[in-house]
């Protein structure tokens, strides 16, 4: 992938997931040299990222020689106000804008982009080992060609949907988004059980922790539900079968999920407010 053709990609924003994705751009053979990047503080590991491509970060950028043909906004959804209006100045009337922040509105950008071309999108934390995914919506100003550009660069870290309601990222963000710190709770609750059953904590780790992603593994690579799953591994009558009762029941996993879900899903809402 490259961007040459379309200007310099802009990324504001070098936290974890702006640096993932440029990660997965590199590495599907971005040229480094059409990168831009805007960010005071960059994490860390994403310095290193970018001395070892030899990009520079500027702090603050307030003039280009040529408009971004991408404008990757990945800032934390409380600097955005104070971010918007400079990254304004620098597009140009073919800039694509991307924002993969949290609780943004397209409507926040075309308030300070008026006319411009805007995709939001979720990604999830596994984008960091590139086997995340992302759900997308893009605005009016969207040209199927953007949109198709703007697929291939966010599929560099796992796979792409869309969705034609913005409003539905509040229950993606929800399941998807928030999704991989669920997971990590499972394990560390079954961690925890088995240490409380009598296990050595480190076995009871090793264990929760090797579940949790052989189960995953096998979800994604097997054609069969997670539902069909579930019953394949379940006995009638045995000790699967005896620890689902508790977790199948009326105040059981179910319940907690969804609520959970629904209160994720509300705060999203509240700080799109």
């Amino acid at each position: 992938m490259t961007f040459t053709s379309q200007g310099p990609l802009l990324l504001a924003g070098a936290g974890k997931m702006g640096g993932a994705i440029l990660e997965g751009l590199l590495a599907r053979g971005l040229d480094p040299r059409t990168v831009i990047v805007q960010d005071p503080d960059p994490a860390p590991a994403v310095g290193d990222l970018l001395a070892d491509n030899g990009i520079d970060v500027l702090p603050f950028i307030d003039e280009l020689t040529q408009p971004p043909g991408v404008i990757l906004i990945a800032v934390k959804p409380q600097i955005m106000e104070a971010v918007l209006p400079g990254l304004a100045k620098l597009a140009g009337p073919h800039t694509l804008v991307v924002s993969i922040a949290a609780g943004r509105r397209l409507a926040s950008f075309e308030k300070f982009m008026p006319g411009a071309a805007v995709v939001r999108a979720m990604p999830n934390t596994p984008a960091a080992i590139r086997r995340g995914i992302t759900v997308a919506v893009a605005n009016k100003r969207v040209t199927p060609v953007q949109r198709a550009f703007a697929d291939d660069l966010l599929s560099a870290v796992g796979e792409v949907l869309w969705v034609d309601d913005e409003a539905l990222l509040d229950p993606v963000t929800a399941v998807s988004g928030s999704g991989p710190a669920y997971v990590f709770l499972l394990a560390e609750c079954l961690a925890e059980a088995g240490r409380a059953a009598g296990l050595d904590a480190k076995l009871a780790a090793q264990l929760a922790r090797a579940t949790v992603a052989g189960s995953g593994a096998l979800l994604e690579q097997s054609d069969l539900s997670a539902e069909q799953l579930r019953k394949n591994v379940t006995s009638p009558g045995g000790t699967t079968a005896a620890a689902l009762e508790v977790l199948g029941g009326v105040d059981g996993l179910q319940k907690l999920m969804t609520a959970a879900v629904a209160a994720a899903t509300k705060r999203g809402r509240d700080l799109a407010k």
